[in-house]
């Protein structure tokens, strides 16, 4: 820290000059990790013992730990671990620091199950720089972008754990990007189905004439009754939500990496997210709404508990930030509870200890929707029994934006009537107190909240709370009082004046449209209603800003969440009558679904002899003429009924969906143009048909086809491909799966894999990105070898080959101009003084060139002397 410049080493110009500094930077002093109000708030706040205490301030001055995730969904999760504890820990035991020490080596964290999450004390640029981590972190950023690896922080980790998603749930992440914790939850969705659907398929393999191998460990120990509706695919899904398109997009990019059909992305304020539709079964005519199993909000905070990696706050801390965000907070946590289905559970999150942004948050909205009746806070004292926790707290205090520390709301009441005409501090609001005796957020059970402190396991700070729905209610509207109302203070009613509601032009519009309107309103009882928002509330959200936690991962950092006030969009009775704002960024292509009787549906089916117990009724094309174009995706049956239901209602969806098939040329019409996508073959290939499957178990035949790119078949080459050789040969041209099913004699090959293979008229070739294939080259194989590109090598040969014959040409020609110089000196000379004149002959022996009918010869090399 404290460089700044165009690159990670503090120059400006991408390291000209050799990488000396130049006059064209300025060295910046360290940020000072000290901030006078900021510690005699805390001080004050969480009262820790003296020598607690002075842990605590130690802790968020030094560096955060590195922690990464191995992405439990995947099935060579457990495979990726046991090269991390045999092969790089060793290596990484034996490594020393300049001074003699001995670096730590990774360790589990602690309290995370199946030792699936690992952490280290060596600072990141150490292990980017020092060379003798160069295999670690080649390790680490392979299997990271192959989507094996999450690098993550740990306290980031703990909200999804304490959810308890099962593979049939539907579950919402209300502020997703930039997508660790949505990655969690979608490989709890997409856990076991690898298993279960092999199990399920086995059971009908003769039938089918599928060839399916041995059965592994995984099926034997398959739970079918996990998901049982599907064939043994999991069912649920994720709708991952963030109301800033461009870290929508972002999102998008972090979650494609697990391959899943269950997601979905959208862009929308998540304090208005929208209800969407599905269809009825029962009564088609009647209105339907989605319900949610599981929400995740982890919301826009002042984030004070990140100091650890976002070292700037030290210096930029506010105390009015998390004031300003209280409101927003609390609207996000309401409507995640509207949404919510009877007996499902939201998780409430911050990376802030500020008791404004987290018990006051919890305890206003379980009073606006109804109190303990309606919502419950659920005791998770004995969930991850090794993670070191704090009880939330019961009673607290606040800070306004001018520092000042208030005990309670009838404080700040009296300091008004009496010091400031009446005038209430400003952003400061009962809510933000301990609920009071005779309102329904009075008596709840804030100890079971979560919280986490830095020094408590070497983690940033950290706050959450798991919420039961218990019963459907109607949310109360944020300027009605509580239940009981409390009398008011002499003088609270010029106060009180001042806060009259006043609404926008918008907000008449909109609440004559939700008027007009009505009979949706009255099918879904839980539609966003229009909230008239008063002037100060505007001007509160409008100061608020947020530093909501940077990128979760290691390599980049993005800007903090965006906080979207209701100022700048009121809320609507049901999504269609919301007007549409201008969006940022191009338009969105439709999601359209293809009949199952397409052509080119069937084509597909019968060239890859498809199993008629894989579903033709969920391919989906993006493109407003709804045909294969490019790309041809797979979605869930879930995900189809809801693009198709809400096609047309204004719902902002971004992405969905998994690319199954790619058009591919062709060189003959018996040929498949569609290939299996990467992607989407752990999906589909245990249904292709033995036509369209290579079975493969040599790991030296693996090896080069991973290493050599586009190997020859022509001249008896198909012989170096071993027991795959005659196979190759003779399956028709196009696209197969080629089945690894190690044979169980190599301890280091032992995954079991598939993977699109394509047989051209001459070579053969893995249909994989690079980058996946220098990862199963690093991981399998311990080889850091540069890829062959056999096609590309032998064009630039003949490139080579004819560059060389252009320039031989060339020099023979400028040769030839040389001669004919010499010539024409020579008997110019001899016409001036014939007794002086010399030969051609001689004159070129003279010059050391060849003679005209001669061709240059490159000059044999000289030794030299040792």
């Amino acid at each position: 820290m404290g460089k700044r410049g165009g690159s990670r080493g503090g120059k400006r110009g991408g390291g000209r000059n050799n990488g000396e500094r130049t006059n064209s930077w300025k060295e910046y002093p360290a940020v000072e990790k000290q901030h006078k109000n900021f510690q005699k708030f805390y001080d004050e706040l969480l009262q820790l013992p003296e020598e607690e205490k002075n842990e605590f301030w130690e802790a968020l001055r030094r560096e955060l730990p590195n922690s990464f995730r191995f992405c439990g969904s995947k099935g060579h999760a457990l495979a990726v671990k046991r090269l991390l504890e045999t092969r790089y820990i060793p290596q990484i035991t034996g490594i020393e620091f300049h001074d003699g020490r001995p670096v730590e080596p990774p360790k589990p964290v602690p309290w995370y199950p199946n030792d699936l999450a690992w952490w280290m004390t060596t600072p990141k640029n150490v292990i980017r720089k020092f060379p003798p981590f160069a295999a670690f972190q080649k390790f680490l950023v392979s299997e990271t972008s192959v989507g094996n690896i999450s690098r993550q922080e740990v306290v980031s980790m703990i909200p999804p754990m304490l959810m308890d998603v099962q593979p049939n749930h539907v579950v919402l992440d209300m502020c997703a990007a930039p997508g660790s914790k949505a990655a969690q939850l979608l490989e709890m969705i997409m856990r076991g189905e690898e298993a279960r659907v092999r199990k399920t398929l086995r059971s009908f393999a003769q039938e089918d004439g599928l060839d399916l191998g041995a059965e592994t460990q995984e099926e034997l120990e398959a739970d079918l009754e996990a998901d049982p509706t599907d064939c043994g695919r999991s069912t649920g899904l994720l709708i991952a939500n963030d109301s800033d398109y461009k870290r929508g997009h972002m999102l998008v990019h972090q979650l494609k990496r697990l391959s899943s059909p269950n997601l979905l992305v959208t862009n929308h304020d998540a304090t208005q997210f929208p209800s969407i539709k599905i269809p009825n079964r029962e009564n088609p005519k009647a209105a339907n709404y989605l319900k949610f199993d599981r929400i995740l909000a982890d919301v826009p905070c002042s984030g004070d508990g990140t100091l650890r990696k976002n070292v700037n706050l030290w210096k930029d801390w506010q105390p009015g930030s998390a004031l300003g965000l209280h409101l927003t907070q609390i609207r996000i946590l309401v409507r995640a509870l509207q949404l919510l289905k009877a007996g499902g559970k939201v998780v409430y999150s911050t990376c802030s200890m500020n008791p404004v942004e987290n018990e006051a948050v919890v305890a206003a909205a379980i009073d606006r929707c109804g109190g303990e009746a309606n919502v419950e806070i659920v005791d998770c004292s004995q969930e991850l029994p090794n993670l070191k926790r704090y009880p939330g707290f019961r009673d607290w205090k606040i800070i306004d934006k001018n520092s000042r520390i208030w005990n309670s709301h009838e404080e700040v009441i009296k300091h008004a009537n009496e010091m400031n005409g009446g005038v209430v501090p400003g952003r400061v609001v009962e809510t933000m107190f301990p609920p009071a005796e005779g309102t329904l957020g009075f008596g709840l059970h804030l100890e079971r909240c979560m919280r986490v402190y830095p020094h408590m396991q070497d983690t940033g700070g950290f706050f959450i709370t798991v919420l039961q729905k218990k019963n459907e209610f109607k949310a109360r509207n944020e300027n009605e009082p509580s239940t009981v109302v409390k009398p008011e203070a002499a003088g609270q009613e010029s106060s009180k004046k001042q806060s009259e509601p006043t609404a926008t032009e918008e907000s008449k519009a909109l609440a004559a449209a939700a008027a007009a309107d009505g009979p949706k309103v009255e099918a879904a009882a839980d539609e966003i209603k229009v909230e008239v928002k008063t002037k100060d509330e505007v001007m509160d959200d409008a100061e608020g800003t947020s530093n909501k936690r940077l990128l979760d991962t290691e390599e980049q950092e993005q800007p903090s969440k965006k906080v979207k006030t209701e100022a700048d969009s009121s809320a609507a009775a049901t999504p269609a009558a919301q007007p549409e704002r201008p969006r940022k960024g191009p338009i969105e292509e439709p999601f359209k679904y293809l009949e199952a009787t397409h052509p080119v549906i069937q084509n597909i089916k019968e060239f890859y002899h498809l199993s008629t117990r894989f579903p033709d009724d969920r391919y989906m094309v993006r493109n407003e003429m709804g045909e294969p174009a490019k790309a041809i995706y797979y979605t869930t049956a879930l995900m189809r009924d809801i693009l198709t239901e809400n096609e047309g209602r204004g719902i902002k969806f971004v992405h969905g969906g998994v690319r199954m098939y790619m058009k591919q040329d062709a060189p003959s019409a018996d040929v498949c143009r569609w290939r299996i996508q990467n992607e989407g073959i752990p999906i589909l290939q245990g249904y292709v048909g033995e036509p369209r499957v290579v079975h493969l178990q040599n790991k030296e035949t693996l090896r080069r086809l991973l290493i050599e790119m586009f190997p020859s078949l022509t001249n008896d080459g198909w012989k170096d491909f071993d027991e795959i050789g005659e196979r190759v040969r003779d399956i028709g041209m196009g696209c197969a799966v080629l089945r690894v099913e190690p044979d169980g004699s190599d301890p280091d090959f032992t995954e079991r894999m598939a993977l699109p293979l394509w047989k051209s008229i001459k070579s053969l070739n893995l249909m994989l990105p690079k980058e996946d294939r220098a990862a199963m080259l690093l991981r399998v194989f311990n080889d850091t070898s540069p890829l062959i590109n056999t096609t590309l090598k032998q064009q630039q040969e003949k490139k080579a080959a004819a560059q060389n014959g252009e320039q031989k040409k060339e020099e023979e020609d400028a040769m030839v101009e040389v001669k004919a110089e010499v010539k024409a000196e020579v008997e110019n000379d001899a016409a001036v003084k014939p007794e002086e004149a010399q030969t051609v002959e001689e004159q070129v022996a003279k010059e050391d060139l060849p003679a005209p009918d001669e061709t240059p010869v490159a000059p044999e090399p000289v030794e030299e002397a040792s």
